[in-house]
């Protein structure tokens, strides 16, 4: 089985956290089924400078077109992205841009029996054109914002997600409640899939010497982590401003993102310099350490579909407080995996953190809770999937 996965959310080697949880599902697939084959084709936004003054979009500059990550090769084809009317064309000028990349793919010997999508919009669009042309089936996997936030607020956004429903071999999600959002589309309920992401239990583990460890990353007394892209669908400000009411509490805040300076400048106004640290974006291994020296993770998130935070730091042993948003309920459903908040605002913030720590639990049953986790029922259910899907258009 050779299968091409596709999705504009891939690490690449200037961004290598970039949309981490679709390569850690593909990684843990081909472990899973060495006889599988698997390419990536991660388009990204094309822009023509790379100086540094231009931020984020120089960051796409310099994304090499072709490269080899953890034994997968990777290409990433350019494709236009236009201000203001970008929203309803991008699915359109993402699969003319990456359709010649498909044809050299073909050329070259790789024949591809299916296309992976991930994120319906504008990826899975993208992905239904591109299986058109070429006579292949299709899966797409659902992930949050494009299930939970795009349809509802865009008409024609909506009606291509709609399409894709229509045409593609599978629809999955990574959680029970984005379910809910495609069969408000239309999907057919045996249509959809439900296929939790796993967590890396390997990687992610509690350390051998947590006092060391905090010793070491300079970590004294009750300490909170928030961590995640520093927008404001993470919450990080609502965390920020629950500290005013956790004076025995520190906070690490863990990631990077367009709100930095806005949330810096809320620690000033509120005078807590000396209680919330900015740690930065930091890799998987260096992150770990950070939820294992912490006591608590908080997730103030306004929409997830399954964050991936919650568990990794649960198989670091370390519990979670996190907003009842989608998918979080269904990671968050026992004791020992910390608590969920009663809405999303500062003071259930307060009220959650204090009740865990009331009655925290044993840093090792947050860990066993986090081992029934792991990815071979993920893999098992893909696997499965792609057979039937190739086997039915054969």
């Amino acid at each position: 089985m050779r299968i091409l996965t596709f999705s504009s959310l891939y690490p690449n080697g200037v961004r290598p956290s970039h949309g981490i949880f679709v390569e850690h599902r593909l990684r843990q697939l081909c472990a899973y089924a060495p006889q599988l084959q698997a390419r990536v084709v991660a388009p990204v936004p094309w822009f023509p400078s790379r100086h540094p003054r231009f931020g984020e979009y120089a960051a796409f500059a310099q994304v090499a077109r072709n490269e080899r990550l953890h034994d997968i090769d990777v290409s990433h084809p350019r494709f236009p992205v236009i201000p203001k009317v970008g929203m309803n064309l991008t699915p359109w000028l993402m699969y003319r841009s990456v359709r010649g990349e498909l044809r050299r793919l073909l050329h070259a010997g790789y024949d591809f029996d299916l296309i992976d999508a991930h994120y319906f919009y504008p990826d899975g669009v993208a992905a239904m054109y591109l299986a058109r042309e070429f006579n292949r089936p299709f899966t797409v996997t659902g992930r949050g914002t494009d299930l939970n936030l795009i349809p509802q607020r865009y008409a024609r956004p909506r009606r291509m997600i709609q399409q894709v429903i229509g045409e593609a071999s599978r629809l999955i999600t990574v959680a029970a409640a984005l379910k809910g959002y495609l069969l408000d589309l239309g999907a057919r309920d045996e249509h959809v899939v439900v296929l939790r992401n796993g967590v890396d239990l390997q990687l992610f583990t509690p350390p051998q010497d947590r006092q060391a460890l905090r010793a070491r990353l300079g970590i004294q007394g009750n300490t909170l982590i928030s961590a995640g892209h520093l927008i404001e669908r993470k919450g990080h400000h609502l965390v920020i401003e629950a500290m005013q009411a956790l004076p025995d509490w520190q906070l690490l805040i863990v990631g990077d993102g367009p709100e930095d300076h806005a949330l810096r400048t809320q620690v000033d106004r509120l005078q807590l310099q000396g209680r919330v640290r900015f740690i930065g974006r930091v890799g998987q291994a260096e992150l770990r350490e950070y939820y294992a020296a912490s006591d608590a993770l908080v997730l103030a998130s306004s929409r997830e579909g399954w964050a991936n935070v919650l568990l990794e730091a649960m198989a670091c042993g370390t519990p979670v407080v996190a907003s009842p948003v989608d998918g979080t309920p269904e990671v968050v459903a026992q004791p020992a995996a910390g608590r969920l908040m009663r809405d999303r605002s500062a003071g259930a913030v307060v009220e959650a953190v204090n009740a865990l720590h009331r009655h925290m639990p044993q840093r090792s049953a947050t860990r066993a809770y986090a081992e029934q986790f792991d990815w071979d029922a993920t893999s098992r259910g893909q696997l499965d999937i792609f057979e039937r899907a190739i086997a039915g258009t054969r």
